[in-house]
């Protein structure tokens, strides 16, 4: 375990240990507790090996393995004496252990401005079982994280991973809005292929957009330089664990706090892509003036409408268009009801984004792919610059049947899952690709015909049902056997029934 040769193995354990200090903390509070830990273990293993080398040539090369700068030239946080993880390890069963730690994330924000304000420092509060918390610090003290070997197989990256999903269950309906499960985020990066440029997130949550949009780059061969990386987050705690995320990554990231309808801390950013994962249907988001009428009315981001103040998905999706460049594309998870809205702001938005022709494609997803909400979900596709050939047409994707149960509540996209959705709309935006429609499937629809659905973008519409093999079985021969099956299966029926009642009589129980 201590090389991280098992990460599947490492994530249970660490996720079983972890557990044992919920008590009468919410999954909410102490996710991060464990993931402050895991990431001071990170920094620490960092930090240990440079310092390491540092004495090693300290005579020769008159280096100073205390000297700050010399971290920070190699892009590694400085850790002070106090905050080292040996010295907390050593100190695990104290009583004190708490204080201490809270007084090491402190100086670890004091040398590292980055970092001001994101490391959690309530682990000397007096419901934290500190007995419990010297037990998961010395299992996390059996691991390697954050040296060479560890960060080039991306352990910390994994395990952190891991636990935001299993933070995300154990929270259910009352939180997880900070996690987006893996499966359709790499749907969502694979169909956008954010290869370079400026990659915008407004409501990032714990940063699982950026992760994935940096794993796609490097896998075809770029750096996590090609990338410039915005987001926005109002929740501040979820804000901290985007911040931490971002820094395990090594990924340069501007995350700004706030609300990003009311203080939109990126006004002039106009992105080459943005991914998201807004959260559905959020009511009186826009907020009201002295006079009762509509704080946000007539921002300069409704270009397509006011959205109604009961429901803010319209306004998410017309936030996003505005921070588009002009070849700019976007996509979102927003919950079905907003391919199919008839309430008047509503219907008109849509109407008029679909004139406009910047709806690119529309993805029906399957059930329970989320953890916290069983509300259905569709992802949408904004291009401002349609190739030319697909001009005036959408794309539908009906995916609802795609997908694999991965436990009783908990469905995931397969690979080949993610290769057939992705490979319909690639090919489809490609001029020289080999789309064709596919009943049930896929079905490219052009304005008339979006129009004549009443501006309807629901796949299902348009999509229609899937072909039916035919085995060559005629007709009155098929008939003939299936019913002569179904009356053998109703007489087995009867059998059992008959059965199961002289099974209840015998122990003197009549039905």
């Amino acid at each position: 375990m201590a090389n991280g040769s098992n990460i599947a193995e490492l994530e249970s354990t660490l996720w079983a240990a972890a557990d044992k200090l919920r008590g009468h903390i919410d999954a909410s509070e102490y996710k991060h507790i464990v993931l402050g830990l895991i990431f001071l273990k990170y920094i620490s293993d960092a930090f240990q090996e440079v310092y390491d080398d540092l004495a090693a040539r300290q005579e020769t090369d008159y280096t100073d393995p205390e000297d700050p700068d010399e971290y920070r030239a190699e892009n590694i946080f400085f850790v002070p004496p106090d905050a080292r993880w040996q010295k907390l390890q050593n100190s695990a069963k104290s009583p004190e252990i708490g204080v201490m730690i809270d007084n090491a994330m402190r100086a670890i924000e004091r040398e590292n401005p980055s970092l001001k304000g994101v490391l959690p420092q309530d682990f000397g509060r007096a419901e934290l079982d500190k007995r419990r918390l010297g037990e998961l610090i010395d299992l996390i003290g059996t691991i390697s994280m954050g040296d060479a070997a560890s960060r080039s197989r991306d352990i910390l990256g994994q395990v952190y991973e891991y636990f935001l999903g299993q933070f995300a269950s154990a929270e259910g309906k009352k939180g997880g809005e900070f996690y987006t499960p893996q499966s359709i985020v790499r749907l969502l990066v694979e169909m956008l292929e954010p290869y370079q440029g400026r990659v915008y997130d407004p409501c990032c949550g714990s940063g699982g957009m950026f992760v994935q949009s940096a794993k796609f780059v490097e896998a075809h061969g770029g750096t996590i330089g090609d990338l410039s990386i915005y987001g926005q987050e109002s929740n501040p705690t979820t804000w901290k664990l985007c911040k931490m995320n971002m820094a395990i990554r090594g990924i340069d990231a501007n995350i700004a706090y706030g609300d990003t309808f009311h203080d939109d801390q990126h006004p002039d950013l106009r992105a080459d892509f943005i991914l998201a994962n807004p959260p559905f249907n959020i009511s009186d988001w826009a907020g009201r003036v002295d006079n009762g009428a509509h704080a946000l009315s007539d921002d300069a981001r409704w270009q397509y409408g006011d959205p109604p103040t009961n429901n803010a998905n319209y306004a998410w999706i017309q936030h996003m268009i505005w921070h588009l460049n002009a070849r700019g594309r976007a996509g979102l998870f927003l919950s079905n009801g907003s391919m199919s809205t008839s309430t008047t702001a509503e219907a008109a938005i849509r109407q008029r984004l679909i004139e406009a022709d910047l709806i690119d494609c529309m993805v029906a997803l399957p059930p329970q792919l989320f953890t916290n909400t069983q509300i259905p979900v569709c992802l949408w596709f904004i291009n401002r610059g349609k190739p030319a050939h697909r001009q005036g047409q959408t794309l539908f994707i009906d995916a609802r049947s795609r997908g694999e149960m991965v436990n009783r509540t908990l469905r995931e996209l397969t690979e080949a899952d993610r290769e057939q959705i992705t490979g319909a709309y690639h090919a489809w935006l490609d001029p020289e690709g080999d789309y064709e429609d596919l009943p049930g499937f896929v079905k490219s629809a052009d304005m008339e015909q979006i129009a004549g659905h009443n501006y309807v973008l629901t796949p299902g519409r348009y999509v229609g049902a899937p072909d039916m093999d035919d085995d060559g079985e005629p007709f009155p021969e098929k008939m003939e056997r299936l019913t002569t099956t179904l009356l053998e299966q109703f007489e087995e029926s009867r059998e059992l029934e008959n059965r199961i009642r002289q099974n209840l009589a015998d122990i003197g129980y009549e039905v």
